[in-house]
C-alpha cells in the first residue's frame, strides 16, 4: 500500500501547474490533501477510480483539507468531535479493516506566536482523539502537522528557535505524541539523514538553496512497525511551498 500527503497550499493554484502530473505520477492508493482552501462547489475533479472526501474550512480561501481513496472506507468522520477544534476544514478520518487513516492539517502558531496558545491547546485535544482512535485499531496520521520536531528537521535551527514551528511548545507536543505510542516513519527509516526536507519558504530563494524545514509527516502508531516499507520525501515534486510525502507498507 501507497499513502501520499501533500499540503497544496491552495488546490486550484497547483491544479495549473503539475498537480495531475503529480497525482498520475505518484499513484497512490489514499491521496491526502492540506490547505485545500476551497469550498464546496469551487472544484470538479475527475479522478477515475478515487472516491473523494472533503473538509471545508468556514472561513472562504482557507484551510481545509481532503483524501482521495481507491479503497471504500467502512466510515468517515470530519474534525475530531470538539466544536471549537472543527470550523477549520483540519481533520479527516477513513476507517479501513485494519487501520484508521487521518488526514491532518494542524494550525499554525503564526507571526509573533499570536496563535500559541490554541496550537497547543487544539495538539492536546488531538492527541486525546487520534488515542481514542488508537485503542481501537492502528492508525496512520499524515499531513502538514507544522512543526520541525528535532534540530535535524530544519535548516537553521538556532536562528528559528522562538518562531512558529519550532517552539519548544509545539515540538515537545511532538514528543508527547511520539511517546504516547507513535512512530514518526521517516525517523524510523532515516534517523541522522539531515537536509530532507518538505517544506520551503517562497522568500529568499529557500528551495533551490534547500532551506527548508521537515513539517509534513506520517506518524503510525507503534503496532505498524512490522508492515512499514518505507517513507518518502519527494522534494523534486514542485507546485506548491511544500513537496508531498510518502508512507509504503504492507
Amino acid at each position: 500500500m501507497r499513502y501520499v500527503s501533500w499540503n497544496v497550499n491552495g488546490l486550484r493554484a497547483v491544479m495549473g501547474k503539475n498537480f495531475m502530473e503529480a497525482f498520475n505520477g505518484l499513484d497512490a492508493d489514499a491521496f491526502c490533501l492540506q490547505e485545500t482552501k476551497l469550498q464546496e462547489g469551487q472544484i470538479d475533479l475527475d479522478l477515475p477510480g478515487y472516491e473523494q472526501y472533503w473538509n471545508y474550512a468556514e472561513k472562504k480561501g482557507y484551510s481545509g483539507t481532503a483524501v482521495f481513496t481507491k479503497k471504500t472506507p467502512l466510515s468517515v468522520s470530519y474534525g475530531i468531535g470538539i466544536k471549537e477544534h472543527d470550523t477549520e476544514g483540519r481533520v479527516i478520518t477513513l476507517e479501513f479493516e485494519d487501520h484508521f487513516l487521518v488526514c491532518c492539517y494542524t494550525p499554525n502558531s503564526q507571526d509573533e506566536l499570536k496563535r500559541l496558545d490554541y496550537r497547543v491547546t487544539w495538539e492536546k485535544a488531538f492527541l486525546g482523539y487520534l488515542n481514542s482512535l488508537k485503542d481501537k485499531k492502528s492508525v496512520i496520521l499524515c499531513g502538514d502537522l507544522n512543526v520541525a520536531h528535532k534540530e535535524i528537521d530544519l535548516k537553521n535551527p538556532t536562528a528559528n528557535h522562538h518562531n512558529a514551528g519550532f517552539t519548544d511548545e509545539e515540538r515537545g507536543c511532538m514528543s508527547e505524541m511520539l511517546d504516547a505510542g507513535y512512530i514518526d516513519s521517516f525517523r524510523y527509516f532515516y534517523p541522522d539523514k539531515a537536509e530532507a526536507y518538505s517544506w520551503w519558504s517562497y522568500r529568499f530563494q529557500a528551495r533551490s538553496r534547500n532551506a527548508g524545514w521537515r513539517i509534513d509527516y506520517f506518524i503510525v502508531s507503534d503496532d505498524m512497525k512490522p508492515r512499514l516499507k518505507d517513507s518518502l520525501i519527494h522534494s523534486e515534486i514542485m507546485g506548491s511551498d511544500h513537496c508531498p510525502v510518502e508512507l509504503i507498507f504492507e
